[in-house]
């Protein structure tokens, strides 16, 4: 079926929004007119494109706020940062691309207009974390606003930002009656854009000062803090979980047991390195580290992943050291740890997902496996096509465990 970009690369995140739709991030024909501009342009083209629209909504939002439109200014303002958000990732990478922080500073910006209008204003705050707070929203319950209600922590991945996790998750969980927690950890959002600070392994030391925070919050009920992470975040989230008894359920969409084993498979299907020589991916020999750095920078979408987000999120320089990194993240020897409800989802056709059943047998706690099809349009990564479908089972899934244990 073809696609709205007529780049891959740019259809892979221009279509982003499109999974935002229910949640007021975006409508089609937007999404569609920006790739009608794009046409067979650059990623400069793509980056135009995508702020000039984010400019036209934030105008507008300014135009109906003065007029006394909050509302439509709040609903623009909200709008515009999904649309800063999808315009630069493309041009991902170290050294940092001034537009990518120009973009950034507007998306965020635009961000906190929208939240800091309507009956219930959402204020930014800081969760403390060594000399580098955390970013972080408390975004309230719908109708529950003043109330004590359970809360979802969202946990992002490689590449999302705070807007993202609002758009895709919170709102609808907001809709459910469930207070939401978004925050950007080391290596994500503006910890990476503006800190540079690194991705880390040890992601239960994050999380435990994420609930530390959290149970500070006085509309928070601390018996049920629920983690909830997308995307690279199956694996962060259950691996904060490990490390965290306070969670009262865990959600990972999809459960990613490392970063590792997938270059591990790759490289002995691919490249016929045998199992023994990839067991440890920072001591491969030199030779196979070039051959695939080659092979990486040859194709476009690997080049994006691997060498301008993966080197720039680990904060490394090459292969070898970015190979190195992706061994630490995993959940060996500590799956076993994590006791509370854990939902595991798996979209059929997300490579990120293909371990998820593996993962989940390896958990001792209550555990529930979802899967999504491609039938249902839900089937590629993090279930982008029908987030709306996910969004309802998984919801659904917490309203259970919650009903159990009141």
């Amino acid at each position: 079926m073809p696609g709205l970009f007529r780049d891959e690369l740019h259809e892979d995140f221009g279509t982003w929004p499109v999974a935002y739709i229910p949640y007021g991030g975006a409508d089609f024909g937007e999404v569609q007119a920006i790739a009608e501009a794009i046409g067979d342009g650059d990623d400069s083209a793509y980056y135009d494109a995508w702020t000039a629209a984010a400019g036209r909504l934030s105008t507008e939002a300014d135009d109906a706020l003065a007029r006394g439109h909050i509302t439509s200014a709040r609903a623009l303002y909200l709008k515009a940062s999904a649309f800063y958000g999808a315009s630069f990732h493309p041009i991902y990478g170290a050294p940092v691309d001034p537009r990518l922080t120009a973009a950034f500073a507007r998306q965020m910006a635009a961000f906190d207009k929208g939240l800091a209008l309507g009956p219930n204003p959402v204020a930014p705050l800081a969760i403390p974390f060594g000399r580098t707070p955390l970013p972080a929203y408390f975004i309230p319950a719908e109708g529950f606003e003043a109330e004590t209600r359970p809360l979802i922590v969202f946990n992002n991945g490689y590449d999302g930002t705070i807007t993202d996790m609002y758009f895709a998750s919170a709102v609808a969980a907001s809709r459910r009656g469930y207070h939401s927690l978004l925050f950007d950890g080391p290596g994500q959002g503006a910890m990476l854009y503006k800190c540079g600070v690194p991705l880390r392994p040890d992601w239960e030391v994050v999380i435990k000062a994420v609930v530390d925070f959290a149970e500070t919050l006085p509309l928070v009920d601390a018996k049920r803090i629920v983690l909830s992470g997308w995307s690279l975040g199956g694996h962060l989230a259950p691996r904060g979980a490990s490390g965290e008894p306070r969670i009262a359920a865990l959600i990972a969409d999809p459960g990613t047991w490392s970063i590792a084993d997938g270059f591990r498979d790759v490289l002995v299907r691919s490249f016929g390195v045998p199992p023994e020589a990839a067991a440890d991916l920072g001591a491969l020999h030199q030779a196979i580290i070039d051959k695939a750095d080659a092979f990486i920078r040859s194709n476009r979408q690997l080049n994006w992943k691997v060498v301008q987000r993966g080197f720039w999120v680990h904060g490394v320089n090459d292969l070898r050291a970015y190979l190195a990194s992706t061994e630490l993240f995993t959940m060996r020897g500590r799956a076993n740890l994590i006791r509370c409800p854990t939902l595991i989802t798996q979209a059929e056709n997300d490579g990120l997902a293909a371990g998820a059943g593996a993962f989940f047998d390896a958990l001792e706690c209550p555990k529930t496996l979802m899967r999504f099809s491609a039938m249902e349009g839900a089937g590629g990564h993090c279930e982008m096509g029908n987030r709306s479908l996910l969004n309802g089972r998984v919801l659904d899934w917490l309203d259970e465990q919650f009903d159990k244990h009141r």
